[in-house]
């Protein structure tokens, strides 16, 4: 599995401050910086991001914007760490200043947008209805990913994106942002040929209209958070026919979309509970 690394010294930082009896402590901090992405001569848009996978971070960004085709040809992907700026370069001329000036502002923290255009395409899209979920893959799913040495553990202020199959974890991404981290996974999947068809998409996060967006446009028919729902992001995976699990934490969650994928394969009873310390975690990022 493609995952965090806590250990990387550039993604994290040691800071001393008090605690509450004002007592000397010493604790970690994620970094956060700039990262500005160029499509070919054009600049996009500067984002907050740790800094690591800026190739996979303004690929997935620039696909999950609808403004990298199917049929494009990525020619180049350079990053100039000394400059804070990642260039995609296509096959294909490219020009989005009409739709640069049409974002709408969203939920999601660390200037998360979608384009005002993004749901022309929403409503086209079909996921596959032969998908399935096995609770028992959930069950393993959830307590793999709550134990997976991460960002979060080390120093929190942090979501986390993780793409599976079946019972199996394939690539963690962590980051300031949500938003951030789902498109590290779509960058992935762009520059691996990765199918979306049998994938489960699982984000600590809460379930938003943002979050439904991309997991549909990326066509992965299943999305699982140990977080809450908002309504418009309920209604949108029903419209869309996408599988919709919120507060799966341990032995417990609940469905409110596409309840027809579930199989019900292991009782929830047989399954083991997360520990005391991922009940922390996920309490947390509500």
């Amino acid at each position: 599995m493609l995952q965090p690394d806590p250990a990387d010294p550039r993604l994290s930082t040691s800071v001393t401050g008090i605690d509450q009896n004002g007592e000397q402590v010493e604790t970690r901090v994620v970094t956060e910086k700039p990262l500005t992405l160029y499509l070919n001569a054009q600049e996009v848009v500067t984002m907050m991001t740790i800094g690591d996978h800026p190739d996979l971070l303004a690929v997935g960004y620039l696909k999950n914007q609808h403004m990298l085709a199917a049929d494009d040809v990525i020619t180049a992907i350079d990053y100039d760490d000394d400059l804070e700026v990642v260039v995609v370069r296509t096959q294909r001329e490219t020009d989005f200043e009409e739709k640069l000036k049409k974002k709408v502002r969203t939920s999601g923290c660390a200037q998360g947008t979608v384009f005002g255009d993004v749901m022309e395409g929403f409503e086209t899209v079909s996921l596959p209805a032969e998908a399935r979920l096995k609770t028992s893959w959930l069950y393993t799913l959830t307590k793999a990913i709550n134990t997976t040495p991460s960002l979060y553990l080390e120093a929190g202020a942090i979501h986390g994106c993780v793409l599976c199959k079946e019972d199996r974890p394939l690539v963690y991404m962590e980051d300031v942002g949500r938003h951030n981290a789902v498109d590290k996974i779509a960058g992935w999947m762009v520059l691996n040929n990765i199918p979306a068809e049998d994938k489960i998409f699982y984000t600590t996060g809460r379930l938003t209209s943002e979050m439904v967006i991309k997991t549909v446009m990326m066509g992965i028919p299943i999305l699982v958070s140990r977080s809450g729902f908002t309504a418009w992001g309920v209604d949108l995976a029903r419209q869309a026919g996408l599988t919709l699990i919120g507060r799966a934490r341990g032995k417990r969650f609940v469905a409110l979309a596409g309840q027809n994928r579930i199989e019900f394969d292991m009782e929830a009873d047989h399954a083991e509970d997360e520990p005391e310390r991922a009940r922390r975690k996920g309490s947390s990022e509500d």
